[in-house]
């Protein structure tokens, strides 16, 4: 039997903006960070804030962002990768092995990053959210995290 276990953060990411007030073709738009530290809520589906999304706001001017690079991380990703095996002796000194490989044994979810562009994001008169648009809202997983089981057999001779 073996066994791996993977904790890993989650990737990062910038909030961007949109573009138009920069005027600077090939350029990337930050968006303005009006709240220090960025509360992350942890909420996942398309009506469900990742972060807190009102720590952000559009440039509406011609310049940069105040959105450092990276300001944020992503979900981080627990994985169990589990194997058994089990190896049996045949006559005329053979043997025969099994295996069972278990890929991602609790089938947990990886979650993808969410959406980062600030200029998405529809508020009320009062400067609560009306609508998401997708800012802020994980709505994919990665390739690859769903569970893989592996059979295998082994004749040794």
């Amino acid at each position: 039997m073996n066994n791996i276990l993977s904790f890993n953060s989650g990737t990062p990411f910038s909030v961007t903006a949109s573009g138009t007030s920069l005027n600077a073709p090939e350029n990337d738009q930050r968006a303005d960070q009006v709240i220090a530290d960025v509360k992350i809520l942890g909420g996942i589906g398309p009506t469900s804030a990742y972060f807190d999304p009102l720590a952000f706001k559009p440039v509406t001017e011609a310049r940069f962002g105040t959105a450092p690079f990276n300001v944020l991380h992503g979900p981080g990703v627990a994985s169990w990768d589990l194997g058994v095996f089990r190896q049996f002796k045949l006559p005329r000194e053979m043997n025969l092995q099994v295996r069972v490989e278990a890929f991602n044994v609790t089938n947990r979810p990886r979650f993808s990053n969410p959406g980062g562009n600030v200029s998405n994001l529809r508020l009320n008169s009062d400067g609560t959210v009306s609508n998401l648009n997708g800012f802020a809202v994980i709505t994919g997983t990665n390739d690859g995290s769903e569970r893989q089981v592996r059979l295998g057999a082994r004749l040794g001779w």
